[in-house]
C-alpha cells in the first residue's frame, strides 16, 4: 500500500493544473508601470523621491511606488521581478500636496486591480489637459529599433563632453520642437525622431504627435504641446544644442534666441622672417576669441605669440552655444602634425616657439569648420604630406 500511496502522490503531481503565466490587461499595466520605475533606479542608482524640485517622472514614480508598496494584490504580482528590493516597506519622503499630485494618473494605472479608497480618494482635481499630459508623459514602452538611434545618443554625449554641443534652459519663448531636436527631461536624454501631420484638439488648438526616443531604450508617441508642458513644470529640462541644428553659425547673423560665444579667427603673420615669409600664405594662427578680433590682434607687433609682427585676418566664423575653449583645443589637436617649428627671440631677447601657428592652407581650415558644423570632424585626422583632413 505504502508503494502505491507513493505512486498515487507521483501521479497526483502530474495531475496539477499548471501555473497560470498570462496575465490580465491591468496585471500588465502594473508590471510595465513597475518597470519604468526600475529602469528610473538604473539609470539614476536611487528610488525615485518625491519634492518640488523633482522633475515629473520621478514624482509620478514615487507616488506609483508608494500605492505599490501598499497594496498586497501588486506586492504579490510584482514580487518576482523586483531584483532591486523596490517592494521593501521604507516610504519614501513626501508631504500631502505631493500624495495628490498624481493620485490621477496612478488610478487611471490600477483601475481594476483592486479596489482601495486610498487610491481613488481625490483631494485636488486638476484639469483634463493637465492629466492626459501627465498620462502621455509616463505611457512610455520599449523602443523595438532602439539600436537605430542608441548611435545618435552616444554621438550627442560625445558632443557634449567635448563642447560642440551644450545644453541650455529651455527658454519660455523657446520652447519649438522639430525632427532631430535633442532635450533633457527628467534627468533623462530625448530625441525627436518623428513630429507628424499637424491636427486639431478639441480646443480649436493645433498640435502634432511626436515620436519621443529615450535614452534608456525607451519611446512613446505623445503630442507635441504635452511635452512642452513637461519643459515649463521641469526647470531643470535642457535643449542640446549643437552644430546639426543651426545653433552654431558661421560668418552669418545670429538668431534672437542664439547664446553668442564668441568667434573663431584665422590669421596671417606679416612678418619678415626668412621662413615666414617664403611660406606666408600657408602658416596660419588659429584661436577663437569671446571679444573683438581686431582688439585682440591690436598689440601684436609686440607679443612674441604673435611672431612679433602684425597680422592680417583672414578668416572669421561665429559661435552660438559652443565651449571656446574647447573649441580651439579641437583645432590645435586636429591640425598638431602640422605645427609651426619655429624659434624666435622675444622682445627681451629670449627664445619663444610659438604653439598657435600652422601650416595648414586655409582651404583646409574652411573644410574643417564646415565639418564640425555638420557633425562629421569626429575621428578627422590632418596628414601635412596631402595637405587633406581624412579619417
Amino acid at each position: 500500500m505504502t508503494d502505491l500511496d507513493e505512486l498515487r502522490a507521483k501521479l497526483d503531481d502530474f495531475a496539477k493544473p499548471k501555473k497560470q503565466t498570462e496575465f490580465s490587461r491591468e496585471e500588465e499595466r502594473i508590471i510595465a508601470g513597475f518597470e519604468e520605475i526600475q529602469r528610473f533606479v538604473e539609470e539614476q542608482g536611487r528610488p525615485p523621491r518625491h519634492g518640488e524640485e523633482r522633475d515629473i517622472f520621478e514624482r509620478l514614480y514615487a507616488v506609483r511606488l508608494d500605492r505599490i508598496r501598499k497594496l498586497e494584490t501588486c506586492r504579490t504580482l510584482l514580487a518576482p521581478l523586483d531584483h532591486q528590493g523596490l517592494l521593501g516597506d521604507e516610504a519614501t519622503e513626501r508631504n500631502d500636496a505631493e500624495d495628490s499630485l498624481d493620485d490621477d494618473a496612478l488610478l487611471a494605472e490600477l483601475t481594476g486591480a483592486v479596489a482601495d479608497s486610498a487610491v481613488t480618494e481625490l483631494r485636488h482635481v486638476r484639469s483634463r489637459a493637465e492629466k492626459q499630459a501627465a498620462e502621455e508623459i509616463a505611457n512610455r514602452e520599449k523602443c523595438q529599433d532602439f539600436d537605430r538611434f542608441k548611435p545618435l545618443f552616444e554621438g550627442a554625449q560625445a558632443d557634449l563632453k567635448s563642447g560642440l554641443r551644450q545644453s541650455q534652459p529651455i527658454a519660455a519663448g523657446n520652447r519649438g520642437i522639430e525632427a532631430g531636436d535633442f532635450f533633457i527631461l527628467g534627468g533623462i536624454i530625448l530625441y525627436i525622431a518623428e513630429v507628424g501631420e499637424p491636427l486639431k484638439t478639441t480646443a480649436g488648438e493645433v498640435d502634432r504627435r511626436l515620436r519621443v526616443i529615450y535614452a534608456n531604450g525607451a519611446e512613446s508617441n505623445l503630442l507635441l504641446r504635452s511635452l512642452q508642458r513637461a519643459f515649463y513644470d521641469d526647470p531643470a529640462a535642457r535643449r542640446l544644442v549643437s552644430p546639426q541644428s543651426g545653433q552654431l553659425a558661421f560668418g552669418g547673423e545670429f538668431e534672437a534666441d542664439d547664446v553668442e560665444s564668441g568667434t573663431i579667427y584665422v590669421l596671417r603673420s606679416l612678418s619678415d622672417h626668412p621662413y615666414v615669409a617664403e611660406h606666408r600664405e600657408l602658416i596660419h594662427k588659429i584661436g577663437v576669441t569671446g571679444g573683438k578680433v581686431e582688439t585682440r590682434i591690436a598689440n601684436a607687433a609686440h607679443e612674441a605669440t604673435y611672431l612679433l609682427a602684425d597680422v592680417e585676418i583672414v578668416a572669421t566664423y561665429k559661435l552660438a552655444g559652443i565651449n571656446r575653449a574647447k573649441m580651439e583645443r579641437l583645432f590645435h589637436r586636429l591640425f598638431a602634425p602640422a605645427q609651426l617649428d619655429l624659434t624666435i627671440q622675444d622682445r627681451f631677447g629670449h627664445p619663444v616657439q610659438p604653439r598657435e601657428w600652422f601650416l595648414v592652407p586655409l582651404a583646409v581650415i574652411d573644410e574643417a569648420v564646415e565639418r564640425i558644423r555638420d557633425g562629421s570632424i569626429a575621428d578627422m585626422v590632418y596628414d601635412p604630406k596631402t595637405a587633406r583632413l581624412s579619417r
